[in-house]
């Protein structure tokens, strides 16, 4: 190890060796996906020169004592003064490669530089001397270092911009991949995993469904998915049609990316993958993302090798998955919009988001689910995505007609949507026009004898109240009544995730009553006998039918949905985050449905509704927030602030001190746990054992909105500088949830929007 030229402290790495671990995974990268539209040559170079200016004296005395020097000049930034930019030219290079290879280099570790180029210069005689001692055999024989910067390849804070599209699109595929490989190399990871066995894994999945029916199939929307596998695709399916397989189909032996709503969604189809679909290698092949993965990965003890020797041995294991996903080095991955779409802000260092989508394949799926924030990054989001070559598949229920017109607008490529529905009658609808009651729910269940009912509201405090309702309805019936919604704490709403899904399998002999939220409206396989809804929306109305008769043939039962529309008063929610006038529209094409409902119907009457025409306000929303994110420059905002504008997160997590004073213990040992300065500890273990805490603390929290937490009384319990826990004065238990508390007066408001754990 060459001690004068250290990259890495712990554990200690050298230049050359750092160096020598980005070259194998650009040949890893280049072997595996040849075709990519970078300059090989001008990307290797770029491997070769980006570390160089550790060299400097300043950053070798920071890595061996930790030292901090006031303004000290990034290490990509002094790399520039080893380019050989004459030589270069000789091998046959112009100028805008070289600025392109300049900006690369610089800017590889992307923040704001308050410096000028004469700064940097100054640095740049200090550097002869480390490099007469430095040997590294990537380097040409000859030895260079400039006086100063030519301003025709690089001056500070000068970039490439969207207007110049052909560089700016070669500069986001230099530097994300230099980003991707320089991560990889420091995390000791391979850069890509290929996919080389999904379309194998899909051939043996059916040849498993053929041992039970030996006459089954893929059906038309998977044959169609499967042949037309190479181009972008807009589909409409109904729920039950197989549309995770049909997903997999078309990503085939390429990189795939699932993007889903929820994250309970995400982690059921990720388990059924796993299952079903991906049987071996499967934590070097599928991965799940969002903001629990790591804790999710722990709970589940997620292990390719079940034969690991010791604990320490499955935390490496563990450890290794996680930055694989994190790393986007994964073949599959499913994952919430914004672990991938956050991109659209252009922030410092998105580039290696963007470069790894253009040789991926993305499927969108539950689009009618999203805000119209969401919606308009996700259209913004595509049109980056196609520009630089990557695909998409939107393949949903139900989407609105102007997400179509959205696509055309960015002059977006896809195939004409296609939809696909069978012949079969799984719904027939009764719409009330009354407030959502518990009256009725008992009467109608008895009337029609559904032993599996499931009934969904539009809030929380709705789904609370009913609960109620129907509990003592029912007075003690066979039939037990359950209650699922946001406001549990982590624990308790796994475990009644957990129970929903148990129950709502076809196989399931058990009865009851769930009364819920939204949260079971998307992508979870459940199967109920009897549904009661208060109105949404149409496209939210037909979701929640998906969760009833979801693979079933109606028969000869008269209803089996059933939809109050409220009366003379608006259904819970509206006006806070369900449309008013969606809401409005929805009621009305309801009006004369009784009975029967098809397919076909459902799509048609989401077409009539759904449109620009119908909601131009709704529409030019969306519109107006995609000129809001184009209105950013490149390079303006940084990951953090990104981050926080693309998720517009409203919710704060807190501990009800119920629940703290129950598992005080714990909860301060965690936190002990978290404050401890670990010596002589491996950097993963200590990983993991921070995580582990984590975890515990996360368990019991429960997330509420800003709102509510600036006007309740709130305990915080400081972990660091960056972090506290939050303790709500309020009462908890895991029958209903989070028991509303008392407001406090308005002076004594505070935000904890920032720094809550």
């Amino acid at each position: 190890m060459d001690e004068n030229a250290l990259a890495k402290s712990n554990p200690k790495e050298d230049i050359q060796t750092h160096t020598d671990e980005l070259l194998k995974n650009f040949d890893l990268l280049r072997k595996h996906y040849p075709d990519l539209s970078v300059d090989w040559d001008l990307l290797r170079w770029a491997c070769v020169y980006h570390d160089l200016g550790k060299l400097n004296q300043k950053f070798q005395e920071r890595i061996r004592t930790r030292k901090r020097f006031n303004n000290e000049i990034p290490h990509g930034l002094l790399s520039l003064a080893f380019i050989d930019y004459k030589m270069l030219k000789e091998k046959g290079f112009g100028n805008k490669d070289l600025k392109l290879l300049f900006q690369a280099v610089a800017y590889h570790h992307d923040r704001k530089m308050p410096f000028q180029n004469s700064d940097i210069e100054e640095e740049f005689s200090g550097l002869c001397a480390p490099l007469e001692r430095f040997i590294y055999d990537k380097l040409p024989q000859k030895i260079f270092i400039a006086e100063e910067i030519n301003q025709r390849y690089f001056s500070v804070n000068e970039r490439f911009y969207e207007e110049q599209e052909d560089l700016f699109f070669r500069f986001i595929m230099l530097e994300g991949l230099l980003n991707r490989l320089d991560y990889a190399a420091s995390a000791h990871i391979p850069v890509e995993i290929p996919n080389d066995f999904l379309e194998e894994a899909m051939d043996v999945l059916m040849d498993a469904w053929r041992v039970k029916n030996e006459k089954a199939q893929w059906n038309d929307l998977q044959d169609f998915m499967h042949n037309n596998s190479d181009k972008n695709l807009v589909v409409i399916a109904q729920t039950g049609m197989g549309k995770t397989e049909a997903g997999l189909l078309w990503i085939g032996n390429n990189k795939g990316f699932f993007t889903l709503p929820l994250k309970s969604a995400i982690n059921a189809i990720y388990q059924r993958i796993t299952r079903d679909v991906v049987l071996e290698k499967w934590n070097e092949r599928v991965g799940m993302l969002h903001s629990d993965t790591f804790i999710r990965y722990l709970e589940q003890s997620v292990l390719g090798d079940k034969d690991k020797q010791n604990e320490n041995d499955e935390d490496q294991s563990l450890d290794a998955y996680y930055t694989k996903t994190r790393q986007l080095s994964l073949p599959l991955t499913i994952c919430t919009l914004d672990q991938l779409f956050s991109f659209v802000f252009r922030y410092r260092g998105f580039e290696q988001k963007l470069a790894t989508l253009s040789y991926a394949k993305v499927v969108v799926d539950e689009v009618q689910m999203y805000s119209p924030e969401l919606m308009a990054y996700l259209v913004l989001g595509l049109h980056y995505i196609t520009s630089m070559g990557g695909k998409f598949a939107i393949l949903t229920a139900t989407l609105p007609t102007f997400f179509i017109d959205l696509l055309a607008e960015q002059k977006i490529q896809f195939e004409p949507r296609r939809i696909f529905t069978d012949n079969s009658l799984r719904h027939s609808l009764k719409v009330l026009d009354k407030e959502i009651n518990a009256e009725e729910i008992v009467s109608f269940s008895q009337q029609y004898g559904g032993k599996k009912i499931l009934v969904i509201c539009n809030t929380v405090k709705n789904a609370v109240s009913l609960y109620h309702q129907v509990k003592e309805k029912m007075g003690g019936g066979k039939q037990q009544v359950h209650l699922l919604h946001s406001c549990f704490t982590k624990a308790d709403r796994a475990e009644k995730e957990r129970h929903i899904l148990e129950m709502g399998q076809k196989t399931s002999t058990e009865s009851g009553i769930w009364v819920a939220t939204q949260i079971v409206e998307a992508s979870l396989d459940i199967d109920f006998d009897l549904l009661f809804t208060e109105l949404s929306d149409l496209n939210g109305l037909f979701q929640r039918m998906g969760r009833c008769y979801r693979k079933r043939e109606l028969m000869s039962l008269p209803y089996n949905c059933f939809v109050f529309t409220g009366g003379d008063k608006r259904c819970s929610g509206v006006g806070v985050f369900i449309d008013k006038e969606i809401h409005r529209l929805s009621k009305e094409a309801l009006a004369h449905v009784d009975g029967v409902i098809g397919e076909g119907q459902k799509v048609a009457m989401v077409e009539a509704l759904y449109t620009k025409e119908k909601l131009p306000q709704y529409y030019a929303t969306i519109t107006d927030l995609i000129c809001y994110v184009q209105s950013y420059q490149a390079y303006e905002l940084d990951r953090k602030e990104a981050g926080k504008r693309f998720r517009n997160i409203d919710t704060v997590s807190v501990i009800p001190s119920k629940v703290f004073e129950e598992h005080e213990e714990d909860i301060n040992g965690a936190i002990n746990e978290l404050k401890e300065v670990y010596c002589g500890v491996d950097k993963n273990q200590i990983k993991i054992i921070r995580a582990k805490a984590r975890s515990r603390i996360s368990a019991q929290t429960v997330d509420i909105s800003s709102y509510l937490a600036s006007n309740i009384e709130i305990r915080p319990l400081k972990i660091n500088d960056y972090e506290q826990v939050l303790i709500a004065k309020c009462g908890y238990n895991s029958e209903e949830g989070i028991i509303r508390p008392v407001l406090k007066p308005k002076s004594e408001i505070r935000d904890f929007s920032d720094h809550s754990f």
